[in-house]
């Protein structure tokens, strides 16, 4: 492909960096990543990636924007208040980069339709940026199943965490957790509040770790999970050790078909 002067002028700031480059960015128009939540993690991230040429950004959400989603969902703004949240997020990503091809998925994620979702448009990477352990753990062990690298991503109050996965480089989601915690002994977001702009920070981190597996630069979070506390403004990378008999990417793995827990369906919302 060939870029227009338009193109020419909106990526400079990536083509000038050797580490990208006119070949880099042609790698970014041509990949496809899934965001999975377009709340509080999603939002930033999906801005992100539009601004950065994500030549294919795929939305999964089944909820309408909320006033109490606007104190840090950025993508959706109040004129978008009872709009399905892939909409609104498609007519900002259209507003603002006119070469991203934005797909939307108004439905929850389940064990019956994610294989769907992801084979659809043959995602490249995966970010998750739901709020549920039921969500997080269907995410996790679809994508180490059908072998698609994603972003794993919490927040809360005042702290963050972020972590990668890439198939047979380091441990995957369930390695660390195992296991979802029972109903209600973690509070949600709703629940217990959150600093509006977590999201942006933590969100806008797994935009770059999408970014960077893209170009195959850097050096990405699997294997660590990175921490965040807003009130101490400090960040901590913590090693994780690949789980040998994790139930879904060990060396005997039980778990040959998703789950889903609790939840009929996940609830994406953040």
């Amino acid at each position: 492909m060939s870029f227009t002067n338009e193109q020419i002028e909106r990526y400079s700031r990536h083509i000038i960096l050797k580490e990208v480059g006119v070949k880099g960015q042609k790698k970014l128009l041509e990949s496809k990543v899934l965001v999975i939540g377009t709340g509080g993690l999603g939002a930033p991230a999906a801005m992100f990636l539009a601004a950065a040429g994500v030549g294919t950004i795929g939305l999964v959400d089944y909820d309408e924007v909320e006033l109490s989603n606007l104190q840090r969902q950025i993508i959706h703004l109040t004129k978008d208040i009872g709009k399905p949240k892939v909409v609104s997020g498609k007519e900002t990503i259209g507003e603002m980069n006119p070469d991203v091809n934005v797909v939307t998925y108004k439905e929850w994620v389940s064990a019956a339709n994610i294989k769907d979702i992801i084979n659809d448009k043959d995602y490249d990477f995966i970010i998750d940026g739901t709020d549920n352990f039921p969500a997080k753990f269907l995410i996790n062990d679809a994508c180490v199943i059908m072998q698609k690298p994603f972003s794993h991503a919490g927040i809360i109050r005042f702290q963050g965490q972020t972590m990668t996965y890439v198939p047979g480089k380091g441990p995957c989601y369930r390695c660390i957790f195992q296991t979802p915690p029972p109903p209600d002994a973690v509070p949600t977001c709703k629940q217990a509040g959150v600093l509006g702009v977590m999201g942006g920070v933590i969100g806008t981190i797994q935009a770059t770790e999408a970014v960077k597996y893209v170009l195959g630069i850097g050096d990405s979070l699997t294997g660590r999970l990175l921490t965040y506390d807003s009130l101490k403004m400090e960040f901590r990378k913590i090693k994780l050790p690949h789980n040998k008999k994790c139930q879904v990417c060990g060396e005997n793995p039980t778990i040959q078909e998703l789950i889903d827990y609790e939840q009929a369906a996940c609830d994406v919302k953040d």
